[in-house]
């Protein structure tokens, strides 16, 4: 496996070589491209994610899968003339008339590794992202869905050329070898644990990275919200596709005093929104299945109260201890730790005590707490008053900052991820700057002493 890799790898390599600046129909082609092959397998694609899964919200998969990649294909075709137009930047006065400028472009072959819980959107949007900076890409889809990997094979090979995308099956072995060839990027999403093995075999190559990962996002419920729409939107974030999503709320912190009202407000939310299996989303497979359920068990065994009203519903753990698996893991699945406070600052505090996460919810209009979450806490994003939706803002970076990720993409920050942003410096045909050339006058050590 690993000699085909390098040979298409080399074909690749050699595709950038003969056109290493790709024009703009260039790219929007490819971009329209994608969007083609979105557009006109929706119905393959759904029955494919849904295959994976064993069920899902057909109505999840448009949103999340469908037509989230081809939002994000309008707004890269609609703004990737102005992104690869080079732009002055200035010149100290003592350097005039020279010029400066900043030119982007392609950094050649990227690598992307996409995981299971998006399968489509999740192997695609950082595609348009790299397809829009002029780059070709090698996708290695995950093993876990393997009937949307299988899609993406036949549809990649339809619509493009090996040399312009060429996706990779297989299994972990396969994502080892794919990590450790020469990329000139390479972008993981999925956990904390393989993306530092995805990090040190790139490491040997010199080839930076972009980790999309995860962790514990919290939301913050304040006294001052209304608390049957701050549940919803709670509910609705963890629920959604079986909150096997990496910007789920992984936690809620609420103070003490409005402890029970929230814990009823969101029990109201989960039966309004999940009353039965219809609309929920399975676990991927079943090991993922008893690991999210012995969490709730071992909550059970040690006393937690546990409201839960079924495997298609969020399961509501009161006060969890510390030591729990469910306050040291990922969930990664339905189960919703509701943790009370004291105040607002002490929630701050159980924030900051934590590794930083992808998200942080703050339900709120309290402007001086909005101020003092976003100057105190750090974060992948900030959001306030909702769950999710901000990953649906194409012209927001998406990443994470520490374990929860490195790097971002998305809209402009996506091309500038993958262009390299060079310098351009012209000096002017008769330039004073020449008097800075040896021999040294004396007037020009006055001058610099002068600052």
């Amino acid at each position: 496996m690993k000699h085909v890799l390098t040979d298409s790898f080399n074909a690749q390599r050699h595709a950038v070589d003969q056109t290493p600046f790709p024009p703009l129909s260039v790219r929007r082609s490819r971009l329209l491209r994608l969007a083609h092959m979105t557009r006109r397998h929706q119905h393959e694609i759904v029955r494919a994610i849904q295959a994976d899964f064993g069920h899902r919200s057909e109505v999840e998969i448009r949103l999340a899968e469908i037509n989230a990649v081809l939002q994000a294909v309008r707004h890269a075709r609609l703004h990737v003339w102005h992104w690869m137009r080079p732009w002055r930047v200035g010149v100290p006065w003592r350097l005039l008339p020279a010029r400066a400028r900043i030119a982007p472009q392609p950094l050649g072959i990227v690598g992307v590794i996409s995981p299971w819980n998006y399968p489509w959107s999740l192997a695609l949007m950082p595609i348009i992202d790299a397809f829009a900076a002029g780059n070709v890409v090698m996708l290695k889809p995950s093993e876990l869905s393997p009937q949307t990997s299988a899609l993406l094979a036949r549809l990649a090979a339809q619509y493009f050329t090996p040399d312009e995308l060429l996706v990779v099956e297989g299994d972990a072995r396969v994502a080892q070898a794919f990590s450790s060839l020469p990329f000139d990027h390479l972008i993981f999403t999925g956990s904390t644990s393989v993306g530092r093995l995805v990090a040190r075999a790139a490491a040997a190559n010199l080839t930076p990275v972009t980790l999309e990962l995860g962790g514990k996002s919290p939301a913050l419920v304040a006294g001052d919200t209304d608390m049957d729409k701050a549940a919803a939107a709670i509910i609705f974030g963890k629920a959604f596709n079986g909150g096997q999503t990496c910007l789920a709320p992984d936690y809620v912190l609420v103070e003490s005093r409005y402890l029970d009202r929230l814990v009823s407000a969101l029990n109201r939310a989960a039966l309004k929104q999940r009353p039965d299996s219809r609309e929920a989303t399975d676990p991927i497979n079943n090991d993922h299945r008893q690991r999210v359920e012995s969490m709730l068990e071992e909550a059970r065994d040690h006393g937690c109260r546990v409201i839960d009203h079924g495997s298609y519903a969020p399961a509501l753990v009161i006060d969890p201890t510390q030591k729990l698996r469910i306050m040291r893991e990922e969930i990664f699945g339905r189960c919703l730790p509701i943790i009370s406070v004291k105040h607002m600052e002490a929630a701050i505090e159980f924030i900051n005590a934590r590794p930083h996460a992808l998200a942080v919810y703050a339900f709120t209009d309290n402007k001086a707490l909005q101020s003092r979450l976003l100057h105190a806490t750090r974060s992948g994003a900030l959001v306030f008053n909702d769950t999710l939706l901000h990953h649906a803002v194409p012209a927001l970076p998406f990443g994470g900052i520490g374990e929860s990720g490195m790097g971002a993409y998305h809209g402009r920050t996506g091309f500038d991820r993958f262009s390299h942003l060079r310098s351009l410096f012209y000096q002017a045909k008769h330039a004073p700057s020449r008097v800075l050339q040896p021999p040294y006058r004396r007037w020009l050590l006055k001058l610099l002493r002068l600052g």
